[in-house]
């Protein structure tokens, strides 16, 4: 494995993504793009609907969906992210909407080169919006010899998605998320003020503070490196910062070894991309490795592959927007 892997340079980005505003949003990923293909990144990547922004989809018709969403590749965004691939010699991952011939819509990312579409993945467990539809199937794809795979979300938090995609040949997972800054029934979470954001530059120390703490950070270290080092594999972990919709995220993108340990973290207070170079020694060198090899499927298999009827409780939504779900 190793020997048939060079070193890959994989940047992850941030930035303040207007709802429903492609023409902006993608302006901000090609700016973010272009300043990664300079620093010689091989990829980029970006949040979950990043082309398309996020939480204002919770508020609209099937109707406004379907206008929304485009088809895969014929899409005005995927060529544009195309040109962007080109343009600069970068793959780049993205999110949006995606609809198909039968006018199902679907949360989608995608990773596209200078050729075109190299991978799409349609996420597993979409929620923001009654209309959608649950994507069925993994995704593995090559990415300079690197084995990829994408989940997005909330499908990390299903743990059985990140050990089905590791056995599937990833080396490395890309994580796109729009998340943190939520109420749940954890301690400690909850919305933060979006004047705390308007005040940023007068006041950066209150705002991190939220930032960084048990509404945001604090949170993802509970989980997130864990499933980088249970698994032996390079996480890529992209989210937005600033106001999507009504709602404030922390950004935090972040890029984790095999270890567990944040190779790559955006730190500003606005659009930033950070980068690491990932190295395949790592991979059979990290504690996951040894773990995967030792499994005894024997003794679980039909524990977790037992009948299931999935139940989703989605509980940050606004109380006006709970009956909708």
């Amino acid at each position: 494995m190793d020997s048939e892997m060079d070193k890959l340079k994989i940047s992850t980005a941030q930035f303040e993504n207007r709802s429903g505003d492609k023409e902006f949003n993608l302006s901000k990923i090609e700016n973010l793009t272009r300043a990664a293909a300079l620093e010689g990144s091989d990829a980029i990547a970006f949040h979950e609907c990043s082309v398309t922004g996020y939480s204002f989809a919770r508020h609209l018709t099937r109707e406004e969906l379907l206008t929304l969403a485009e088809f895969i590749p014929e899409g005005a965004s995927i060529k544009r992210l195309t040109e962007i691939a080109s343009e600069n010699n970068i793959y780049v991952l993205a999110g949006l909407f995606e609809k198909d011939s039968e006018n199902k819509i679907y949360k989608t990312y995608v990773c596209v080169g200078k050729n075109g579409l190299v991978a799409k993945f349609r996420k597993l467990h979409p929620f923001i919006n009654p209309y959608l539809t649950p994507g069925d199937s993994y995704c593995i794809f090559d990415l300079n010899g690197w084995k990829c795979g994408i989940l997005i979300c909330y499908d990390n938090n299903i743990i059985e998605n990140v050990r089905a995609t590791t056995l599937l040949g990833a080396n490395i997972i890309f994580m796109p998320h729009v998340t943190m800054c939520t109420p749940s029934t954890r301690p400690g979470a909850g919305f933060v003020d979006p004047g705390l954001w308007e005040r940023r530059e007068e006041d950066p120390t209150s705002l991190r503070l939220e930032f960084d703490g048990m509404k945001g950070r604090s949170w993802l270290m509970k989980w997130l490196p864990s499933r980088a080092y249970d698994n032996g594999i390079y996480v890529i972990f992209s989210n937005p910062i600033g106001m999507d919709d009504d709602q404030l995220k922390n950004g935090c993108s972040m890029i984790i070894d095999p270890f567990g340990d944040i190779i790559g973290e955006c730190h500003n207070l606005g659009d930033d991309f950070a980068s690491a170079v990932l190295t395949p020694e790592k991979l059979s060198q990290a504690g996951g490795y040894r773990y995967l090899q030792a499994r005894r499927p024997d003794l679980y298999k039909d524990i977790i592959g037992q009948d299931h009827q999935p139940v989703q409780k989605v509980i940050w939504l606004k109380s006006d927007d709970s009956d909708k779900i």
